[in-house]
């Protein structure tokens, strides 16, 4: 099930998703979204992220950074998980903190603000029903986003800054995005790391690899074809660039499709 945030929130968040696990899922890829996820586990359900190799039981509550990494998902059935699935830019007006602390890490919310998310998680946990969760989710994103109003001229810079990227990520060219903003360089790949979590080309390859992913998972287009499509320069960078994210190639992707079918894919990768 998904849900749209309220008007106040919508620039910043995209949805709230709940997801129930109809069976287990073991080692399943997990695909970079190029989102920063709050993810609470609203059900008895056991869950694990690998990042890089490195397993991670999912805690009650946690912050999924964004991913350059290859990773894994490991679930048992009947694990449900509410997501508030954060835009790129906007995550500082929760989470006042450098996001490249976050970035290829699940990090448990408990570690980084105990009182705050152990109040949420108890809060959504008594709330019922999924609706109910999720205005207890609002109304605290809306608390925090009142906290954090200081951070909000920089994070619409951002937002701004990222438009080009979003729009033609193969035509990043830092030199004119510094020009045209009258900024410098280095103050926006400073404004990126604390606010993204990644340098301007690492978010670029992040949105070009989800550009080329949907083609590879819903079209029968040449991976070629693709290749030339999102940007790369030929099929042998875009499958270097699809395997440093994912630990796979195009190909295998498509074939996981075809075995496990989109809505497994879709019970993994939200929204992917």
């Amino acid at each position: 099930m998904q849900f749209l945030p309220s008007a106040l929130l919508a620039p910043y968040i995209k949805s709230y998703t709940v997801v129930t696990i109809e069976q287990d899922i073991d080692n399943e890829v997990f695909y970079p979204s190029g989102y920063v996820d709050l993810v609470i586990n609203i059900s008895a359900g056991a869950a694990a992220t690998i990042i890089n190799g490195r397993k991670k039981d999912t805690p009650a509550i946690e912050l999924l950074g964004h991913l350059t990494l290859p990773t894994r998902l490991t679930v048992k059935k009947g694990t449900t998980v509410l997501i508030a699935r954060i835009y790129p830019h906007a995550s500082t007006l929760f989470f006042p903190y450098p996001l490249s602390e976050f970035t290829n890490y699940a990090t448990d919310l408990y570690d980084v603000q105990l009182l705050e998310s152990r109040q949420l998680f108890y809060r959504v946990m008594e709330a019922e029903p999924v609706v109910q969760k999720i205005r207890v989710l609002e109304n605290y994103l809306l608390l925090q986003l009142a906290k954090n109003e200081k951070q909000l001229k920089k994070v619409t810079l951002v937002q701004q800054l990222s438009h080009q990227v979003l729009s033609d990520p193969s035509q990043l060219d830092l030199s004119s995005l510094s020009r045209n903003a009258g900024i410098s360089a280095r103050y926006i790949q400073k404004l990126y790391m604390s606010n993204i979590g990644l340098s301007p080309a690492a978010f670029a390859a992040i949105v070009r690899f989800n550009k080329s992913l949907q083609q590879v998972l819903h079209s029968p287009v040449s991976l070629t074809a693709i290749a030339y499509e999102c940007g790369y320069y030929d099929q042998a960078h875009f499958i270097r660039e699809f395997r440093k994210f994912t630990g796979i190639t195009p190909s295998d992707a498509r074939r996981s499709l075809t075995k496990n079918d989109e809505a497994y894919q879709q019970a993994v990768n939200i929204g992917f």
